[in-house]
């Protein structure tokens, strides 16, 4: 009986290593990616560097992710409802 209980409690802790290392391994992928998002406030496609939540209200769509700064932006000229004159600040360069 006990050695169910222990294989039992060796699986749950290897199954908690695999979600944890998972967690880690995802939030590590996404530094230095960059996202198009369009914003409601400002009425603009940014380029941000955080992954962005979708909530329908702020923010109504997203794009990405992207390798490089220079990806996303020629991502963002060819969305079709961002601005093709003024594309706003991005968060990271203020370009």
């Amino acid at each position: 009986m006990k050695r169910v209980t222990l294989a039992g409690g060796l699986l749950t802790v290897t199954a908690a290593a695999a979600i944890a290392t998972a967690a880690i391994a995802t939030a590590a992928w996404a530094d230095g990616m960059f996202w198009v998002v369009g914003s409601h406030a400002t009425d603009k496609c940014e380029i941000v560097t955080s992954n962005p939540v979708v909530d329908g209200d702020n923010i109504w769509f997203v794009d990405g992710p992207y390798k490089s700064r220079g990806d996303a932006k020629l991502a963002r000229s060819t969305i079709t409802v961002c601005p093709k004159a003024d594309p706003g600040k991005d968060e990271a360069d203020g370009k």
